[in-house]
């Protein structure tokens, strides 16, 4: 189909992309598995380029009969499209994948082979144990294909899995929430993500009421990606050079080179990250103030986002870098966040915690202002009160009201790094290795820790 369409264009320029997707999932309730499937999805993108105009026309599920009319589409709203700022010559150069031309493997159910067991002895424990748990599980295969008029043939086959797992009481009225990502669900240890919600939900059974206002916060990794992820998808170049973000410089051009955190904290991005892997190449199917369809091919390499502390990096295409003289950095699908040395784990930072907060996930985050990037939201399924290292009871939920900028500039202390599952953002953004943190700051006007609203 890309060859094809390649041949039917009859622009100056042609990118086509094709997306074979297979999904399949286990859903359950109440200790019991509830439904199971698998699905199958194909997506053209025709991107053609006439002079400096572009025209895009993406379509589902397209017949061999139907490819023509999508091209001759493409074709026609290039020719009329208005020339495009971003117009670069198309990528060259680039080798070809050696899998190109190999048969696309859809997932399927057997992806739960070892994993759907682990879950029936979990849903048993769970049951001898006066819980109920709920959930799901997915797996997805994307292979993307990638051709131009210039000789790219490019292909990356991305699997993506996540699970995500909530614990009741029997009689409804505590809850808690785990989850993970993997790639193939070989690693995910039930047992252990059950054992932790019957800890959580034991620590509800006694309930502390606590009022607005400034405390001590331990946020676990989950809630940690959730604010990290969101101060990465507004790290566009620009915007910045806009003036639009929290990274522009007053006066004029970015913040890059600034420091942002208290502690040598990194934020990263690596295509070949262990675990986390993605493509190593741009995919563009629309180009946007943080991508450009004239980018695609381009090859992705590791990327310091933030550097000890420092901002290294903003999202750049080419014709972005070009404007602000910086290197060309483009988006990249996964994010690791990491401090020197081998930090505590959660549970060593919740027994250093004298008094404080320790949350389990965030969810429902809306931006309030993007020139300080301060977001809102509410914590979810288990607020724990922490007396003299040790988790005392649940509390209430809050509406928390926070930047993830100046967040980094209160770090008192970054936990050890592991894989771990948003719970906001992962049906966009799956791939993130985050550690637990501390905003240590004792409870003091504005320069204090989480500003917690009741809702």
């Amino acid at each position: 189909m890309v060859e094809k369409a390649l041949e039917l264009s009859t622009t100056d320029g042609c990118v086509v992309l094709v997306d074979e997707g297979s999904t399949a999932n286990l859903r359950f309730a109440g200790n019991t598995l509830t439904t199971n499937g698998v699905a199958r999805s194909a997506r053209l993108t025709v991107i053609s380029i006439a002079g400096q105009g572009v025209g895009v026309v993406s379509r589902a599920a397209v017949r061999p009969d139907q490819l023509a009319g999508v091209v001759a589409a493409a074709d026609r709203a290039a020719r009329e499209a208005r020339p495009a700022e971003d117009a670069r010559p198309l990528v060259e150069g680039v080798p070809a994948s050696a899998s190109w031309a190999e048969p696309v493997t859809p997932t399927d159910i057997g992806v739960f082979e070892r994993f759907a067991p682990a879950l029936g002895d979990a849903f048993a424990a769970a049951e001898a144990g006066g819980r109920r748990l709920y959930g799901f599980a997915e797996h997805s295969l994307t292979s993307t294909f990638l051709g131009t008029s210039t000789g790219l043939r490019l292909r990356h086959d991305q699997p993506s899995g996540r699970l995500e797992l909530n614990a009741k009481s029997a009689d409804l009225k505590r809850s808690a929430w785990t989850g993970v990502g993997t790639r193939d669900f070989s690693d995910v240890d039930v047992a252990a993500l059950d054992a932790s919600l019957a800890q959580r939900l034991e620590w509800a059974k006694t309930r502390v009421d606590l009022p607005a206002g400034r405390y001590e916060t331990v946020l676990p990794p989950s809630a940690v990606a959730d604010l990290m992820i969101y101060a990465y998808w507004s790290a566009g170049a620009r915007d910045a050079l806009d003036g639009r973000s929290v990274f522009a410089k007053p006066g004029g051009g970015t913040r890059v080179g600034e420091q942002l955190a208290t502690l040598p904290v990194t934020l990263a991005s690596d295509p070949a990250a262990p675990g986390i892997e993605c493509a190593p190449f741009v995919i563009a199917h629309a180009s946007s103030r943080e991508s450009s369809v004239f980018d695609n091919g381009l090859p992705l390499s590791a990327t310091d986002w933030v550097q000890d502390g420092r901002l290294g990096a903003l999202q750049q295409t080419r014709y972005s870098a070009e404007l602000s003289g910086l290197a060309v950095t483009p988006a990249i699908d996964n994010l690791i966040m990491r401090a020197p040395g081998d930090g505590r784990s959660l549970a060593e930072m919740i027994a250093g915690t004298e008094r404080g907060l320790l949350l389990t996930c965030l969810w429902y985050i809306r931006e309030v202002d993007p020139q300080t990037l301060l977001v809102t939201g509410l914590t979810r399924d288990g607020v724990y009160l922490v007396e003299h290292g040790e988790v005392v009871g649940e509390v209430n939920n809050f509406r928390f009201n926070e930047s993830p900028v100046d967040l980094l500039g209160r770090l008192s202390e970054v936990g050890s790094s592991e894989q771990t599952l948003p719970r906001e953002w992962n049906d966009y953004f799956s791939r993130t290795v985050m550690p637990a943190v501390e905003d240590g700051r004792l409870s003091c006007d504005r320069d204090a820790p989480f500003d917690f609203r009741l809702p």
